[in-house]
């Protein structure tokens, strides 16, 4: 009798196949879509590829370890998960599960503005507070109370994104429905959840409410998504300035980080701002297509700031490898999005759970091959010149 062969998911790549079976195709567009042609979402993993390490041997390795301190934070590695948008769709009360995993994993998770979960539930869920993700919207009195939620919460460390003052043309999200309200994305929509009975079962039926959690108070009827984003593409404010920064900073007493800088002279301007450090970011390629992959810009921004703030990078990072690289060109630590959002869909907390274990042997391994033991110690020289 032939044997049955189990498939056992390792890395980023194993996990998308995953998430892609198991997902309405909707969804999952909506995680690994990139805006317009994905120019920026294809260069933001190739540019990784493109890097070459230096190899060193003979270096006594024996002590080994990937612990550090990030933005004041312990951590088992400099390695944080990314606020996503409606993470709580991938998975049945998808954020309490990814928030989860991160603390067993002793990384930060990061919950966004338009999680499914709300600031509450993920705390009541955990003995470590998370990170905390924010727009900046037209009702500056909402954008108090989630400050003061947040604060309730014991959140310390403020993500504020400042590269969506209008969302990125998205394709894939026309194509299959996503963004239509009428009959025809309905229908849409409905055929792409027939093939998905397990995810209707324990997603859609028991994963329920469906809401934002963050923003329930903030419509008439919670449970309208359609409501929820009416609402929430009217609070949008694609005025916003380095000003509102200013004021923001005014109102957070703790840890603030602007997520969606590229360029080295709004890096110096955060600064100016008050910020606490910058998050290099591109939105995952999901903004503006064309634009440089996040590795690439890493260099000249962590030149430009000369020490006066922490960058973490964002955008492309599939594995452990890859953060050595990012360490080894300045960043003090990076963010995942995506890996995190297929792993989870995938196979829940656990399935995070092993791929941030899968992350942290990479790292372990990629710093003893290339003869550093400690975080501190990976800088440029792991690079080769090109």
């Amino acid at each position: 009798m032939a044997k049955t062969y189990h498939f056992i998911p390792s890395g980023s790549h194993d996990y998308q196949r995953l998430a892609e079976r198991r997902l309405p195709r909707f969804l999952f567009d909506y995680i690994d879509g990139g805006a317009n042609a994905e120019h920026t979402l294809a260069k933001n993993t190739q540019a990784f590829g493109n890097i070459t390490l230096r190899q060193r041997v003979l270096r006594d390795v024996s002590q080994l370890s990937t612990q550090h301190q990030l933005l004041g934070q312990h951590v088992q590695m400099p390695l944080a998960l990314a606020p996503l948008g409606m993470a709580g769709l991938f998975a049945t009360r998808g954020e309490v599960q990814a928030a989860r995993a991160a603390e067993q994993m002793g990384v930060p998770f990061s919950l966004s503005t338009v999680g499914i979960c709300s600031l509450e539930e993920v705390r009541a869920a955990t003995q470590q507070a998370c990170w905390f993700q924010l727009y900046m919207l037209r009702d500056r009195d909402a954008v108090k109370a989630l400050l003061e939620r947040a604060l309730q919460a014991g959140c310390t460390t403020l993500l504020f994104t400042v590269d969506l003052p209008v969302a990125g043309f998205r394709q894939r999200d026309y194509r299959n429905g996503m963004l239509d309200p009428g009959l025809t994305g309905r229908f849409a929509k409905a055929v792409q959840l027939a093939p998905r009975p397990k995810w209707l079962l324990d997603v859609g039926l028991r994963g329920k409410p469906h809401h934002f959690g963050n923003l329930s108070d903030r419509v008439a009827n919670p449970n309208d998504i359609q409501a929820f984003k009416a609402w929430i593409d009217a609070q949008f404010d694609p005025s916003v300035t380095w000003q509102d920064i200013r004021w923001l900073r005014e109102q957070w007493p703790h840890t603030l980080v602007l997520k969606g800088i590229m360029e080295p002279e709004d890096a110096v301007q955060a600064v100016h701002a008050g910020a606490d450090a910058i998050v290099l970011s591109n939105h995952g390629g999901r903004q503006l297509d064309s634009v440089a992959a996040t590795i690439h810009q890493l260099p000249s921004v962590v030149s430009a700031l000369e020490g006066r703030l922490p960058v973490l990078l964002d955008g492309g990072v599939r594995s452990g490898i890859d953060l050595l690289k990012a360490l080894a060109l300045g960043a003090q630590g990076a963010l995942i999005g995506r890996p995190w959002a297929w792993s989870l869909a995938a196979q829940g907390q656990l399935g995070v759970e092993a791929l941030l274990r899968d992350f942290q042997t990479e790292l372990s391994i990629a710093m003893a091959l290339c003869g550093v033991s400690r975080i501190e110690e990976i800088d440029a020289d792991l690079i080769a010149a090109r």
